[in-house]
């Protein structure tokens, strides 16, 4: 526990700095992260991450990612749209493969390079965001964290009823309302303390933060339970692997979008 919080805390200031900092070093941040957690689930999946249908997968996330990252406004790059010829490429490679490389890898494939990219995409998308783009990415990133660890707290004080033990066992209703309640508190008090957006839109981040952030949660614990790992990774000391980290940052960001709440 002791190295999880101290690792937790290092690790949540560098980020902070970072989304602070923006631009290109925000955006490098973020395509790093991705690959890493593309890396990560391709491997869960038992899909080689540097293969050939690895590579494509790769190709595919970072032409989602591209128009979102700052690096694009250095280079005029029209990227296509390769979702058709990669799933094509993946299709007829299940096929020269025959028995070594399924339908389902390609399935995996490509839903770990839309939901990886798509959730990038937009963390990179909300910290562009003229004027805002600071304080709703802050505001969502700590609505996030604040759920986390109140859902965490909470369910080890006082839970008692099984959220979903399908999915996670440990997670308890108690803990769910918990974290999404200091989600609330936490997201309205630094917003009033920065005075950036009015109360019905603080509310509604706070409610994606910790709605939506619990359900990214319960995403990569089914990811998890489906190819019996207990950990994607065990690059993060005292938290296992990059999409054990942002599994709920890459649902909350497409959701505040999806809604229009950015």
């Amino acid at each position: 526990m002791k190295q999880r919080i101290v690792t937790g805390l290092i690790g949540g200031v560098a980020f902070l700095l970072l989304v602070y900092v923006g631009k290109e070093w925000y955006s490098l941040l973020v395509l790093t992260l991705a690959i890493l957690g593309l890396f990560e689930f391709l491997r869960m999946a038992g899909i080689a991450p540097f293969g050939f249908a690895g590579v494509l997968g790769y190709l595919l996330m970072v032409s989602i990612m591209w128009p979102d990252l700052y690096f694009s406004t250095w280079v005029h790059l029209r990227v296509p749209d390769l979702l058709l010829p990669v799933t094509l490429l993946l299709l007829m490679y299940s096929v020269i493969r025959k028995n070594q490389f399924h339908i389902e890898h390609a399935a995996l494939t490509l839903i770990g390079a839309l939901y990886i990219g798509c959730g990038f995409s937009y963390m990179a998308a909300t910290r562009n965001i003229p004027d805002v783009g600071l304080h709703l990415t802050i505001l969502a990133l700590l609505g996030i964290w604040a759920s986390d660890s109140g859902a965490y707290f909470v369910g080890k004080a006082i839970g008692k009823r099984k959220l979903w033990p399908a999915i996670s066992p440990n997670k308890t209703v108690e803990g769910s309302i918990g974290g999404f309640i200091i989600a609330t508190v936490i997201v309205l008090g630094v917003n009033a303390w920065l005075g950036t957006f009015p109360l019905t839109k603080a509310l509604a981040i706070a409610a994606v933060a910790g709605a939506a952030g619990q359900m990214g949660d319960l995403i990569e614990s089914a990811f998890k339970r489906h190819f019996d790992v207990k950990d994607s990774g065990h690059i993060i000391p005292g938290h296992g692997g990059v999409l054990d980290r942002v599994d709920s940052w890459i649902l909350v960001f497409p959701v505040l979008h999806l809604l229009g709440i950015v």
